[in-house]
């Protein structure tokens, strides 16, 4: 049989680290046994060199042998070479014997910031990953991290497990917790004018999963080709594809995208209707119109992701699409943009007929999403944290896009702004005469800026060069210098 054996920690009777080792003593509970045992977990690599092993006394009481065998199969091991023993310092693993370490891989050369800029323009780009080192990151799609209300979050978690029932740490309803889903409910219909109901609520792992369950459940229910605006995010085409979809692009313009062009043979259309993603503009009420009828005649299906639908500055919110036709419309939100995106959790309002279909891709997929932050988040809803911090980040988020406009209306004059009125980030055009795009971001990470480019969205090759400038991103200490050095950038390639 296998036999466990733990050694205590810095908190036990015993120094080193807290640990289970499993020995395989089937039939050899002597101290022959054990030596072999040791040798085979050396051996094969079970056992690093330098691994510290438990005290012959408590080896001995977890494997119930008699601490003599233990000390005794210790010293021979050691002997022959296997394991090292200093006084004070404890029985580990010895090096192994012509084992010398391989010589480390050279250093990688870093990207020059022409390489830096042609990455940013990739169409398969995940871009967060491109921008670490950089003092300064001006790139869309994230938060301010420095803002995450840690103090706020850890009383909610504290209240939202002292007070859970036992049962909500065990495998739940893949929907999620009721709790969230109950104050998702009450707060969507309050905030957003989402109609639905906690059963037909589903908590996920992030946006990009919620997106991939609708993919594969349309898939399965027979759709073959989806509508997404022409410009974009890369992943979500990505996810598409990968559910066996094909996406069919719509053309956006100053009325967001283009839904006049709907056919038969799409089956369903993924929209940002509230502040579209990079361009900045909104769906017209003619075309939420249009699109809850194509709907409602054909039996389509809506994706609404209302990404930042909170963050508006300079007119009322606009409700969400799926309170026009909640039977057509499925209603994506997410934590990522108004909390922070290492939290992982995203949420989706889907019409009854949608539910088992979804259900059974989020089984799938991963159960469940992880619990206790789904109770903390619930708790911060309910009891009123999460408003106070939406209308906090609210003011945050409006200050700086009212220094960005500022700025660059004294050192940038013809750069032409727009995308302004909600959410975290802004369209740059680039003036005519100005220097090629590349060049642009180019100059901007040599400088130590990170900045996206349109065409890393998709935008088609006649599009104005335009810049998608994330305000929202940068640590509350680097944002000011981060729009200093944009500024520097776009004088520079307009002189």
């Amino acid at each position: 049989m296998n036999s466990w054996a733990t050694a205590a920690g810095p908190a036990g009777p015993e120094r080193g680290g807290d640990y289970d080792l499993l020995l395989d003593l089937a039939g050899r509970r002597s101290r022959a046994g054990l030596e072999g045992a040791l040798r085979e977990a050396v051996r094969d690599g079970r056992l690093a060199p330098g691994t510290r092993l438990p005290s012959s006394r408590v080896l001995a009481r977890d494997l119930d042998l008699a601490r003599n065998t233990v000390a005794d199969a210790y010293a021979q091991l050691v002997a022959e070479g296997w394991l090292t023993a200093r006084q004070g310092s404890g029985t580990a693993v010895a090096p192994r014997p012509g084992g010398a370490p391989a010589a480390a891989p050279p250093p990688r050369r870093p990207p020059s910031p022409a390489e830096r800029a042609a990455r940013m323009a990739s169409p398969d780009l995940v871009p967060h990953t491109h921008t670490a080192g950089l003092p300064y990151v001006l790139w869309p799609g994230s938060p301010d991290l420095s803002s995450f209300p840690r103090a706020a979050w850890a009383a909610a978690a504290r209240r939202a497990v002292t007070t859970a029932p036992s049962e909500a740490f065990g495998y739940s309803d893949p929907r999620g917790r009721p709790e969230l889903r109950t104050a998702l409910a009450d707060y969507l219909a309050r905030v957003r004018g989402v109609r639905t109901r906690p059963d037909l609520l589903v908590v996920c792992t992030g946006y990009v999963q919620a997106v991939g369950l609708l993919a594969r459940a349309l898939r399965g229910l027979g759709a073959r080709r989806i509508a997404v605006e022409e410009v974009g995010l890369p992943d979500t085409r990505t996810q598409l594809r990968a559910a066996g979809l094909e996406p069919v692009p719509l053309p956006v313009d100053a009325d967001g995208a283009a839904v006049e062009g709907l056919d038969a043979g799409v089956s369903a259309v993924l929209l940002t209707p509230a502040h579209q993603f990079p361009m900045g503009v909104r769906l017209s009420p003619a075309r939420r119109t249009a699109v809850a009828a194509w709907a409602r005649e054909t039996g389509g299906l809506v994706v609404e992701d209302d990404y930042d639908g909170e963050f508006r500055y300079d007119r009322l919110p606009v409700g969400a699409l799926q309170g026009l036709a909640p039977d057509h419309v499925v209603y994506a939100g997410t934590a990522s943009k108004s909390l922070a995106p290492g939290l992982r959790l995203a949420w989706i309002a889907v019409p009854e007929r949608l539910l088992a279909p979804v259900l059974r891709e989020k089984r799938l997929a991963d159960h469940q999403s992880p619990v206790l932050d789904q109770l903390t988040l619930a708790e911060f809803i309910g009891s009123g944290g999460y408003d106070r911090h939406v209308r906090r980040m609210r003011l945050h988020y409006r200050r700086r896009r009212d220094h960005l406009v500022a700025a660059l209306a004294a050192r940038a004059p013809r750069v032409r702004l727009s995308g302004i009125a909600a959410g975290l980030h802004a369209l740059l055009e680039l003036p005519p005469g100005a220097d090629p795009l590349d060049t642009v971001i180019a100059r901007a990470y040599e400088g130590g800026l990170a900045v996206g480019g349109l065409p890393s969205f998709g935008a088609p090759q006649d599009t104005p060069p335009a810049l998608v400038i994330g305000y929202g991103t940068p640590p509350e200490h680097a944002f000011s210098g981060a729009v200093d050095l944009l500024c520097e950038v776009l004088a520079a390639s307009a002189t």
